[in-house]
């Protein structure tokens, strides 16, 4: 075979793939763009579209931070992409993100990924607004299984209620709303209470988990802010064994401020949820560019907290740029673990008790090694280590 037949075939083989793969890339990307708003002058966002279909979410899944850190600095605090199906504008930083959480129900509307909307349902808490979803087929065998064994409970409960068995002075969450149901007067809704249960045991245990996992974490490499928790509980007589008075109550929660920075910056660092999603409702300007209407609208809170100008020295796990006088949180939407405006986590207050407990028992009963050092964190759906945090547990003396 002579030469131009070896190069005939070379290019037949490796080059026209290319060529016809780098030409699907560009036809998808202007297929994208083409749902722009043509009516509104400003420009889209900078940024790609990744993979016909499939979009950048394989990247994004893939390599998560080094992923959205790699676009952050090419692109700078706005860019669109294509995740999930759909396409999308990221948007970090206090200014931008400040504008599309006060623009709920008016600029955009909470819109949760297809397989997330499948398993909590369209009726849960975080998913009520005024636009209808499709029902999607992916993950109803994982709601399904889930939602079974939800129904027995709330059957159970339902009994226990309409017998008038005493519960306690505590009411829980699901007793609130099939209440509610009665003293409105309408027959309950099971599909709504169960889609409302699932959705309460995601954001009231997997979120405070995944907190808890990275107090643990931040607790076991920094001895030194160990040592100042127990210097708090020592001062307000919780480390004592002797002392019969020291049980936890709200007013000496309250007092224990250092504790309550070590979770603000354990937050700032490793919050919970990464972000939040929403659907644009019309076409709004954004820091001079156009989001076009029912293009999906993701704030990233970790970005977010990356990029505040507030906060000195990022990376550092410092806990003390969260105390008085001059606290590094006074810009109310640089720091956001909880999210912000009409759709905040309406759990915010009872995760900031919890944690404090779960700090506060963990300091003054436990001392503990990470045996893996510091741990690769992955971030979806919920933060959470790629070992699991293997560590070794033994009892705490009660002495510093």
């Amino acid at each position: 075979m002579g030469l131009p037949a070896l190069l005939a075939s070379a290019l037949c083989t490796f080059v026209l793939p290319l060529l016809l793969f780098l030409a699907a890339i560009k036809l998808w990307d202007l297929y994208c763009v083409s749902s722009r708003d043509r009516s509104c002058s400003l420009p889209l966002p900078p940024g790609t579209m990744g993979f016909p279909f499939f979009g950048e979410t394989l990247q994004m899944v893939l390599q998560r931070r080094k992923f959205l850190q790699m676009k952050r600095r090419k692109y700078g605090f706005i860019y669109k992409t294509h995740l999930f199906g759909r396409p999308t504008v990221r948007v970090m930083g206090a200014d931008n993100v400040r504008r599309i959480l006060l623009g709920e129900h008016r600029l955009v509307s909470v819109h949760w990924p297809a397989s997330v909307r499948t398993i909590l349902g369209s009726g849960c808490l975080s998913n009520l607004h005024d636009s209808s979803h499709k029902q999607r087929k992916k993950g109803v065998k994982a709601r399904n299984l889930i939602h079974a064994r939800i129904e027995e409970n709330i059957r159970a409960k339902i009994c226990r209620l309409r017998a008038s068995e005493p519960g306690g002075d505590c009411k829980d969450a699901l007793q609130l709303l099939i209440e509610h149901s009665w003293d409105k007067g309408e027959p309950l809704d099971m599909q709504a209470l169960k889609q409302s249960s699932t959705e309460l045991l995601f954001g009231g245990h997997e979120t405070t988990a995944s907190a808890a996992t990275s107090l643990i974490s931040y607790l076991g490499l920094y001895p030194h802010v160990l040592q100042k928790v127990r210097e708090e509980l020592k001062s307000k007589g919780l480390l004592c064994k002797s002392n019969q008075d020291n049980k936890l109550d709200m007013e000496i929660l309250e007092q224990l401020k250092y504790i309550g920075c070590v979770i603000k910056e354990t937050l700032r660092l490793n919050p919970p949820v990464p972000g939040g999603f929403r659907v644009a409702l019309k076409t709004f300007e954004l820091n001079g560019y156009q989001i076009p209407k029912g293009w999906n609208v993701i704030y990233s809170i970790c970005d977010t907290h990356d990029v505040a100008d507030i906060f000195t020295n990022k990376e550092e796990f410092n806990p003390d740029r969260f105390m008085p006088p001059h606290p590094e949180d006074a810009s109310r939407f640089s720091f956001i673990p909880f999210g912000g405006g009409l759709r905040s986590c309406v759990g915010k207050e009872f995760a900031k008790i919890l944690l404090k407990i779960f700090t506060v028992e963990l300091a003054r009963h436990c001392d503990w090694r990470l045996l893996n050092g510091p741990p690769t964190m992955k971030t979806s759906p919920t933060v959470y280590p790629v070992d699991n945090l293997p560590a070794r547990f033994i009892h705490f003396q009660g002495e510093i």
